[in-house]
Order: structure tokens, then sequence, then C-alpha cells
């Protein structure tokens, strides 16, 4: 039973140009039917007569009823997993970025966070008859990153705030220890070897309006997709939180405040412009005007930091911004899967300055935000 899974798995592999060799290994070597739907699945990618190579001359019509079948055969055979990256490789290998336009194949596909970045780079090119479905596309992966970070990002902006400030309010369970303890240390009894308390401070559970001003530098070069993703839904959940004020600014070589697109994560997704050079300099110059109470203020530059600027102008200006008394947090690109992408020697440099500068694990994002809240040392954070 082993050995003729194997063969069937090295089988596939290979493609039915091999099906002759295998049965002369074992002539009892058969595919089942389903082991056929599952070879011309996988050949119509992989192999030489993919859907790709069949279409030649015949124009795109003629193409669309093969790939909707192939569709619906890939997810009843793999797993959704296995499902993503074949669809990745059909798009990248056979040059389908055209067909992500035909609604049939939008409401098919699986989503994942590189086909909603061909989607977005394409977003001018979708004719209007596909726009619904390629927003409703969009909006599954919003839905998916918001079940994955947006309860924990409130918690922590709560718990970060509740911690700041103190209320006249009696309540046990809101009892700040540390600071009533070091607030009532002159009131120790050596009698009674303990502090009696002169005044007990307590959390206050109320939020007030604009306690904090987060403003999110975003790169929008083809290198940032998976981390604008999850940059601009935080944008969003923060932007309707009260007790947080939000600016959301995208660069390239030109700077695009989208703050007013915060109130949906699908629009504001669409308002970045995916690839291009990047000024980074310009964009933090931009930024620097925004900046209303620096010690109430987070400065989040989510970048690759592959400047194509000014490198000594946005050192320096990054430097002041800091000295100012702003708190300021660079954040890496993320690529999908996780792995950091980033330029090592300005990200080396701006280290230097004392500032945070590290890739972050998307659903790490509220723990982040939680030690940025509470002014805690980043250089241990992971």
């Amino acid at each position: 039973m082993e050995k003729n899974k194997e063969l069937l798995r090295w089988r596939l592999i290979l493609g039915e140009e091999t099906q002759n060799d295998f049965q002369d290994m074992d002539k009892n070597f058969l595919l089942s039917d389903k082991d056929l739907l599952m070879d011309a699945t996988l050949s119509a990618i992989y192999g030489s007569k993919s859907i790709q190579s069949q279409r030649g001359g015949a124009g795109k019509e003629s193409s669309r009823p093969n790939i909707s079948k192939w569709m619906k055969d890939l997810r009843s055979l793999f797993d959704t997993d296995l499902v993503k990256v074949i669809q990745q490789d059909a798009i990248e290998r056979n040059g389908w970025k055209e067909l992500l336009m035909e609604p049939e194949l939008l409401e098919q596909l699986e989503p994942n966070l590189e086909m909603a970045s061909v989607l977005l780079t394409l977003k001018d090119m979708i004719p209007s008859k596909s726009k619904d479905q390629a927003r409703i596309y969009i909006q599954k992966i919003v839905d998916i990153i918001n079940q994955q970070i947006a309860t924990d990002l409130k918690r922590s902006v709560f718990a970060a705030i509740q911690k700041r400030e103190h209320s006249v309010l009696p309540s046990s369970t809101a009892i700040d220890f540390p600071y009533t303890i070091r607030k009532n240390l002159k009131h120790y009894s050596p009698d009674l070897k303990t502090i009696i308390p002169e005044r007990v401070y307590f959390f206050d559970r109320k939020q007030k309006s604009n306690h904090f001003h987060v403003i999110l530098d975003i790169d929008q070069s083809g290198s940032m997709s998976s981390s604008i993703m999850y940059s601009s839904l935080t944008a969003c959940i923060l932007a309707s939180m009260n007790a947080v004020k939000t600016n959301v600014i995208a660069f390239d070589t030109t700077v695009v405040d989208l703050t007013d697109l915060c109130q949906d994560p699908v629009d504001l997704l669409y308002g970045f412009q995916l690839g291009g050079g990047t000024d980074i300099h310009k964009s933090v110059k931009y930024c620097e005007q925004l900046i209303e109470q620096p010690d109430q203020t987070i400065f989040f530059l989510i970048s690759d930091l592959d400047e194509g600027g000014n490198h000594a102008g946005l050192l320096h200006r990054l430097q002041e911004i800091q000295e100012s008394g702003v708190t300021v947090v660079c954040l890496l690109a993320i690529q999908d899967g996780g792995k950091p992408y980033y330029n090592k020697d300005m990200a080396q440099k701006v280290a230097n300055l004392g500032i945070p500068c590290f890739a972050c694990a998307p659903l790490k994002l509220p723990d982040l935000l939680y030690a940025v809240l509470q002014k805690h040392d980043l250089s241990s954070f992971s």
C-alpha cells in the first residue's frame, strides 16, 4: 500500500508522459478516476498542456469555462492551504492576471494576501462588471484579519489608557497598587511594619477623547503588500476609538493623506497605489506637521527602508521627531508568510538613533501597541 502511494505521488509530480514508465515498474499501477482528475488539475498549471498553452489564438473567451471547471476541481481535491499555493502559481506561471477581472473566477478564489495584493495592484484596470466582486474578495481578507487582531487591539488600547489615568472613585479591582505604594512610602509605620496609605489611587475606567495620537506613515512600494493589509486594518480599528486620534499617510515618491478613508477598510486599501519608487524623507517631513502634542504622539514608520530620496535628511528628521518627545517606531516590511524584507544598512542606521526598528509579526501588533502606549522598553520586544 505504501509503495502504491509513493508511486502515485511521483507519477503526479512527473506528469502523464511518464505513465508508461510507471506501468513498466508495476503492471498493476493504474490511476483511479479521482487520481486522473487530480492529475489533469495539476497538469493544467504544471504540465506541458496547461490551460495557458491550450488557449492559443482562440482568445480569452474560449478559456473561461475551462478555468471555471479547473477552480471547482481544485477546491474539491486539495485542502485550503494547497489551493492557495496552486492558485498563486496559476497567476504567476500561466499569466492569468487578466483573468482575475472575471467575476466568476473571483467568486471561486480562496482568499489570501498575495492574491489580494495582485487585485489591488490591478484595481484601476478592473472592468465595471467585476468591481463589486473584487471588493467582496478584498472584504474577505479584511474580515479574516479583523478576526485575528481587532479584539486584542482594542483591549490593548483600553488597558494602556486605564493604567495611565487615575480616579478618585473607589473600586478594589481598580486599585493601582504599585503607584499607591510609591506615593505613600513616607507613611511607612515601623511599629506595624507596613504602609498606612494616606490616599489610594485607582485606575480610571473612563475613556478620554483623543488621549493618544497615532500616525501611521505607510510605504506603498511593491514589497509592502502584506504589511499594508494589516496596517490599514489597524488604522481603521484605531480610528473607530474615541480615545485615539489616527492619521494614515501613504507614500512612494509622493505623499497622500488617506485619513478620511479610515471609516471603511476596503476604501482605505483601494486608496493605496502599490508599486513605484520611494521617498521616505518627504513623507516623514509631511507627518511632522501633523504632530500637536509630542508626548502623546506615537509615530509608526512602516517601510522596507529602501530609501530613494534623502538618506541623511531622513535620519536627521527622524532624530528630531524623537527628541521632541514623540515615540517613534519603525516597523519593517513583512511579506506573506511572515518573512521580513528590508534594507539592512538603513535599518541599522535608524536603530543607531535609538529608534526601535524591527519586523513585527502581524498578530503581535496589539502587544506592540500596548507596549508603546505604556512607554515600555521595546529593545527586547519579540
